[in-house]
């Protein structure tokens, strides 16, 4: 029933009452001391208790924390001044860093296979992989959240009409269908299309793993891990989502990676 900004933001501080100043607990309670109850049913609760696969009152804040409000038509995911992917993709950029006659690429290689044999021979080692199994899993298993994704060619030029569109509702299986000819403003075969629809999924050993679960009693249990690793650390560089057992954006993985790369080489 709103019309303007301010008729928007009077409702919103209406429905921001039923915290009454209280400090948010979880991620429902955040997601109300921001946005109020409409929105955050509306948009946010179905969304992230599929992808999680937990309560909105089971999870932290800081996954909330992180998106912008904004009372203005900017349905940008954040206030960046670049956003998307670059252009052709990661791919042509991990091609071209790669192709040097001095750095050997070897694909279909489980580091566990001969995980002795690299920290022996090799002087330093960066690890992106689970550091849980880097550690033999022996101070318990953190967790993970996996996904499961459906591709699926169209006989239309145009299926969806953007990148991505995401699913907010609990009904719907999916978390989002991404047609992929849209990251680069619709090139491609003018008659066809392919799609995605990304399913979330519980991960178990052996599954690709995708976001950490950073609730409590995980984030204790990585600190334990953490304390390992640093023993590790002439030798070995934990690193990304899995290494650090954090939640990355693509823009904080490069960040990261030339923060540790400075610290290696101060």
């Amino acid at each position: 029933g709103v019309r303007t900004p301010a008729e928007a933001m009077a409702k919103i501080n209406e429905q921001r009452q039923e915290m009454a100043g209280k400090e948010p607990q979880n991620l429902e309670e955040q997601a109300i001391s921001l946005i109020g109850r409409d929105i955050y049913e509306k948009l946010i609760k179905g969304y992230t208790e599929k992808q999680w696969g937990q309560k909105a009152t089971e999870l932290p804040t800081f996954i909330i924390r992180r998106l912008p409000v904004r009372l203005v038509y900017d349905n940008n995911y954040f206030n960046d001044t670049y956003q998307g992917i670059p252009v052709g993709g990661y791919t042509q950029i991990v091609e071209k860093m790669l192709d040097s006659d001095l750095i050997d690429v070897e694909t279909g290689v489980d580091f566990f296979d001969k995980k002795n044999e690299y920290l022996k021979d090799y002087p330093k080692i960066v690890f992106t992989g689970i550091i849980d199994q880097f550690f033999d899993y022996q101070l318990g298993e953190l967790q993970y959240r996996s996904l499961r994704f459906e591709t699926e060619e169209k006989n239309v030029g145009n299926y969806q009409g953007n990148a991505v569109i995401n699913y907010t509702d609990a009904e719907t299986p999916y978390t989002r269908i991404i047609e992929h000819k849209h990251f680069e403003f619709g090139k491609g075969d003018k008659d066809k299309t392919v799609i995605t629809r990304e399913y979330p999924a519980d991960w178990h050993r052996g599954d690709e793993p995708y976001y950490p679960i950073n609730n409590q009693r995980n984030n204790e249990l990585y600190k334990q891990y953490a304390k390992l690793a640093s023993e590790q650390a002439n030798n070995v560089i934990f690193g990304g989502r899995l290494g650090q057992y954090r939640y990355y954006n693509m823009d904080q993985v490069l960040h990261a990676a030339l923060t540790a790369v400075k610290e290696e080489f101060k």
